[in-house]
């Protein structure tokens, strides 16, 4: 079984802000982490490879400096990592993202595509999907639960007012979500074993996707402006009995022309 798991070099946003002018990110000082749910996607791959005897290799589209994660990635038990960098990547949107990922993808041998829900620096929840569109391979999102039965998989995914279970053919691509597990510590020998070298750098020119594609130039969607969210003002609490309760909030709706 071959794995592909797709991971994001993503800004802390326990630290991040925004700059009021600009409505942007602003990441100078701001430490890089891996992608919370991309680690649960992970960390799904690499119990199917101590149960199934799979091979783990993770991918990445970024900076040089994504090669943090990526090594990361590899002391948590990846067996290989793939870093994918060039300029005429810079300012993807999600599709540009996907088909360049996808392009990647395309040229490894996989059972299952596996990636974050969403990552926390967008949280569109695009990339997963896009990408299994443009594999044409089946997708199932919002994974909580993977067991594995032949050729198939039986996918538990979560929904609003309950969950789903699903049979799934591979190859396939899953999302997680982070109930589908609890992601490992890395490993300190592979710490101390891993470097910067074991990770192989590929270029647009290495995918068969038209640069006209990717990045900027490939990017419909664009971003007209950031914003944090406001804070909430202090609460009111009323004692009242369910009804009084009742016609109190009915009220303040009104006042507040909501109704």
């Amino acid at each position: 079984m071959n794995i592909v798991v797709c991971i994001k070099q993503v800004p802390d946003t326990a630290v991040v802000k925004i700059d009021p002018k600009t409505g942007t990110l602003i990441r100078d000082g701001v430490p890089s982490i891996m992608n919370p749910e991309d680690k649960h996607a992970l960390e799904a791959a690499l119990q199917l490879k101590e149960t199934h005897g799979a091979k783990v290799t993770v991918i990445s589209m970024g900076l040089p400096m994504a090669k943090a994660v990526l090594r990361e990635a590899l002391c948590m038990g990846a067996n290989e990592a793939i870093l994918l960098t060039d300029r005429c990547l810079g300012g993807a949107d999600t599709l540009a993202t996907s088909k360049a990922l996808a392009g990647v993808i395309a040229k490894l041998d996989f059972d299952i595509v596996l990636a974050g829900r969403q990552a926390i620096d967008g949280d569109t929840a695009q990339v997963g999907p896009e990408i299994a569109e443009h594999l044409n391979i089946p997708q199932v999102t919002y994974v909580q639960e993977i067991k594995v039965e032949g050729n198939s998989l039986i996918v538990k995914r979560a929904l609003e007012d309950g969950y789903q279970v699903v049979e799934v053919k591979t190859p396939c691509l899953l999302t997680a979500i982070e109930e589908l597990n609890e992601a490992r510590y890395m490993n300190v020998a592979d710490i101390f074993a891993t470097n910067d070298d074991m990770i192989k750098i590929m270029t647009a020119d290495d995918i068969d996707v038209d640069k006209a594609e990717l990045g900027l130039k490939g990017s419909p969607t664009k971003v007209k402006k950031s914003m944090t969210k406001e804070v909430k003002g202090k609460g009111e609490i009323v004692r009242e009995s369910p009804k009084n309760a009742a016609y109190y909030v009915v009220g303040k709706l009104k006042e507040q022309h909501y109704i």
